[in-house]
């Protein structure tokens, strides 16, 4: 049996000798052959020759560079689809999720789970991080059609899960909820999520803001319908107030002139269609995007360890 580790890496120098030391020391005693594959996301500082260095000691560990910076998701997507592994753990490089979990999620994997998801119990973030994950989650679980969940990328699938994956050729991609889509027998594991061990987070608030409409976008319907439900609701109100002013007038009652009731409902409605054309813009943007079929992604090269001459071999692509 073959395990793949897939880790995305931007701008990581400070973590990757840390993530070597307990990466290899929670992988020491398993008894599966190893394929660790680093994907560099387009780092800029010294996170490839760190990872060569980490290469030369470690026949075990690939190195993907892509040509520029493509996104944390396009970076795993890479990752799955050179991995060969009969299950394949996806672990982010900051080591905020304990890769001392793999074992226990191999142990899930041996007695027939098929997705092992690592669900955060708790989260040491920044408070304004903190109040956008959570107030992601609970818009996500109201507008998804998807079982509510709180785990993110970490965690281990069959390879059966890996190819399913790898079908859904979709361009915004969320892959927490791919993966809760394709079904297959899940099991889940509990965790305390641990604060950066060093460095910054490389996610900027823009990126998370298009990963959660990403997300909601992707797997649900709702915003469409609640904009329909919303439409639907001002006409009739509309239609009623119209209605009573046409009685107030035949019945000789005075209406109040001036503009302030056409003012309000004006801006009211005008608000309402700014809003609804916002929604079908989010969607026809993915679907335009969906039509396009650029590349997630571009790997320029691949670096691994020559097992004759133990040198490092570089494959340009």
């Amino acid at each position: 049996m073959k395990l793949s580790v897939i880790i995305p890496v931007y701008n990581e120098q400070e973590t990757v000798p840390i993530l070597k030391t307990r990466l290899e020391k929670s992988l020491g005693d398993s008894k599966f052959a190893l394929e660790i594959i680093i994907v560099d996301d387009g780092s800029s500082d010294g996170t490839t020759g760190l990872v060569k260095e980490w290469i030369s000691t470690n026949p075990d560990v690939i190195l993907l560079e892509l040509s520029r910076n493509f996104g944390h998701q396009a970076a795993i997507t890479a990752g799955l689809t050179s991995s060969t592994g009969d299950a394949v753990v996806i672990l982010d490089a900051d080591l905020q999720d304990p890769p001392e979990l793999i074992a226990e999620m191999l142990e899930h994997w041996r007695t027939g789970s098929q997705i092992v998801l690592a669900e955060r119990i708790s989260r040491q973030d920044p408070p304004f991080r903190k109040l956008f994950f959570g107030l992601f989650y609970k818009v996500f679980i109201v507008f998804s059609e998807l079982p509510p969940m709180h785990s993110g990328v970490f965690g281990l699938m069959d390879r059966r899960v890996v190819l399913k994956l790898l079908a859904m050729p979709e361009q915004n991609l969320y892959l927490p909820g791919m993966r809760s889509w394709v079904g297959f027998k899940t099991t889940k594991i509990t965790y305390h999520r641990d604060p950066r061990t060093t460095g910054s987070t490389k996610q900027s608030l823009r990126r998370l803001f298009k990963y959660g409409l990403d997300a909601i976008f992707s797997f649900s319907y709702k915003p469409l319908r609640l904009s329909f439900m919303a439409g639907f609701f001002i006409s009739m109100s509309c239609f009623i107030y119209s209605f009573i002013l046409v009685v107030k007038r035949f019945m000789g009652i005075d209406v109040v002139h001036g503009f302030t009731t056409l003012a309000v409902a004006i801006f009211f409605l005008g608000g309402v269609i700014l809003i609804s054309n916002g929604i079908l813009g989010e969607y026809l943007a993915r679907i335009y995007d969906e039509v396009k079929r650029r590349p997630l992604y571009i790997i320029t090269k691949r670096t691994s360890l020559n097992s004759e001459t133990k040198l490092l071999l570089t494959e340009h692509i």
